[in-house]
């Protein structure tokens, strides 16, 4: 979990340049959405194992 966390970590930086920069567009909104759901799903398969 220890790559999903820095990869989640590194979105969440960029998507807040994003916000207070006005760049990237609606991409990295997207991007933010897909790192959550795999932070949650690899979170739930964590915890079966």
């Amino acid at each position: 979990m220890g790559l999903l966390c820095w990869l989640a970590g590194i979105l969440i930086i960029f998507w807040l340049l994003g916000l207070l920069l006005n760049i990237g567009g609606g991409v990295i909104h997207i991007l933010i959405v897909i790192a959550v759901i795999l932070f949650v799903f690899d979170v739930i398969g964590g915890r079966g194992r």
